[in-house]
């Protein structure tokens, strides 16, 4: 907790109050959950409405959808009570808010991995790019320096192996 806190000292004022909070949603619904709070929120925002509501739901300030994170949409807000006012109502949320997310565990969820790092021998991988792509193969090496990747084709009708840049291809689901 201690931790938590020196993050929200480090922060301007006006964020300090500011907490992340995510809700679980239908896996793959995520991005359909944060348009339609988003739509709402905008709607509200231009109607001129002065209801409460309409005032709890201006103070959300940001909605994240961290895309290695499935089920889930992250909501940066002052009060938990928002966050219920912004889902209430809303398809393919399947709970109420999950709990806080501190900033640097979202830091970790949205930051970019280079698809090296994830790819490992004998691993089936399909070419999505150049000349070979729609096929897929087998890593037989990876270079990490040079980001590169070797692979044996396995739909060719004789033995082929080729060098591709490794982000030319994509690990097969299994």
């Amino acid at each position: 907790m201690s931790s938590d806190r020196q993050e929200q000292e480090s922060l301007p004022d006006e964020f300090r109050k500011l907490q992340l909070f995510a809700v679980r949603t239908i896996g793959g619904r995520e991005l359909d959950v944060a348009l339609t709070v988003e739509a709402v929120v905008n709607a509200l925002k231009n109607s001129g409405r002065e209801d409460p509501m309409s005032s709890y739901l201006r103070d959300i300030r940001a909605i994240i959808v961290p895309p290695e994170v499935k089920g889930y949409v992250i909501f940066e807000v002052q009060n938990l009570h928002t966050v219920y006012l912004a889902v209430r109502d809303i398809r393919h949320v399947k709970g109420r808010a999950a709990g806080s997310v501190s900033y640097k565990d979202l830091e970790e969820m949205i930051r970019v991995k280079p698809i090296i790092e994830s790819l490992r021998e004998r691993m089936v991988v399909e070419i999505i790019a150049g000349p070979f792509r729609g096929s897929r193969g087998v890593i037989q090496a990876i270079d990490k320096a040079r980001e590169e990747v070797v692979v044996f084709i396995t739909e060719s009708q004789f033995p082929l192996t080729i060098t591709l840049p490794a982000e030319f291809v994509r690990p097969v689901q299994q």
